[in-house]
């Protein structure tokens, strides 16, 4: 009998539908995957919930999902260290590999990068899916395919750290307590942060980070960013060297501006609004360094590396699951903060 494929297809806003599609052949360097677990991401929830993420909208149906790990089904021409059974974390953007950014190792900022579930590309939240060999990773047997499916928020943690610098003796603050701001708040600790503060507006996601190594937690029930500053100063015993801006907040992003130390860094992880108004002139005169990050590149191995070693563990994060049948309840958790959900797994 013929495989029979199965997708979530986003067809605009609240709109997300499960459907038959064609099961893809592998081309030159391509794998054939049968995908095991698939994330639900922030970026995900607002395609579905407002049709558009950031500069990116949805103008027609696109298959949803981007953080996901699956099992080598079928090997195209030209593949040659990958085969048949191998158990992979899939790296979802793939770039045009010859422009002046990518041979540089900024692929993440080439022009022509593919990226799943970024309008028009599909995404991998079916039972078959095809994607370059060269971006998959094969995971070792220690780790699960949820924790396959993790190494790609864990790579932008690891990206968001490098960019900042965190180093040995770092003292650090997140904002926000989501998942990625927890496992940025990991991957600090593993690189030898020696204070991390993490902030939020919710007390579970609050507990959550201090029960999985935050030193500091702090719930946010101010407006005055210079005030809360103070507070993170003196809950630090210092100005803290990095800020890592996870909540996608610009009163968060002011915050870490106002707390971060002269010739410190900020960077922006989460995404807040466009153009948000934030006290340039004093990162200026602080010089406090504002960086940006935009996925990740080079950070698959090392995200992998992390989880095999055991110096950092995904898995507490991951408190619901589903089947692809029910994604649409998985997105329904995913949104809705009652549900105490961090992560959401949907396992095809």
């Amino acid at each position: 009998m013929a495989a029979r494929n199965l997708a979530a297809v986003l067809h605009g806003k609240d709109d997300l539908r499960l459907e038959e599609i064609a099961v893809p052949e592998p081309g030159e360097n391509e794998v054939q995957l049968s995908m095991g677990s698939v994330g639900i991401c922030g970026s995900d929830i607002k395609y579905w919930a407002y049709g558009q993420c950031g500069r990116f909208k949805l103008t027609d149906p696109m298959i949803i999902g981007h953080e996901g790990s699956g099992v080598v089904t079928k090997v195209g021409p030209g593949v040659k260290h990958l085969a048949v059974g191998d158990r992979v974390a899939i790296e979802p953007g793939v770039p045009c590999r010859t422009c002046e950014l990518c041979k540089e190792g900024k692929y993440n900022l080439c022009p022509e990068v593919r990226f799943c579930a970024t309008p028009p590309i599909d995404g991998n939240l079916s039972r078959f899916y095809v994607h370059a060999a060269d971006f998959c990773f094969k995971l070792p047997d220690t780790l699960s395919m949820e924790e396959g499916a993790m190494v790609e928020p864990l790579a932008v943690c690891v990206y968001g750290c490098q960019r900042g610098g965190v180093t040995l003796g770092s003292r650090v603050l997140i904002c926000g307590a989501g998942p990625v701001g927890i496992m940025a708040m990991m991957v600090a600790k593993a690189l030898g942060a020696s204070a991390v503060c993490i902030t939020d507006i919710d007390n579970t996601r609050l507990s959550a980070a201090r029960s999985l190594g935050a030193d500091h937690v702090l719930k946010v029930t101010t407006g005055d960013c210079e005030a809360l500053a103070g507070v993170i100063q003196d809950t630090l015993g210092c100005h803290p060297h990095v800020t890592l801006e996870c909540s996608g907040s610009d009163q968060s992003l002011t915050t870490g501006i106002h707390a971060t130390r002269p010739g410190g860094s900020v960077v922006l992880i989460g995404r807040g609004s466009m153009q948000p108004a934030i006290p340039i002139v004093l990162a200026a005169t602080k010089e406090v360094d504002i960086k940006g990050v935009f996925r990740y590149a080079n950070c698959y191995p090392k995200a992998i590396s992390l989880l095999e070693s055991g110096k950092v563990d995904v898995k507490p994060l991951i408190t619901h699951r589903f089947n692809l049948m029910d994604s649409v309840k998985a997105f329904e958790a995913a949104k809705d903060r009652n549900s105490g959900a961090i992560k959401v797994m949907i396992n095809c």
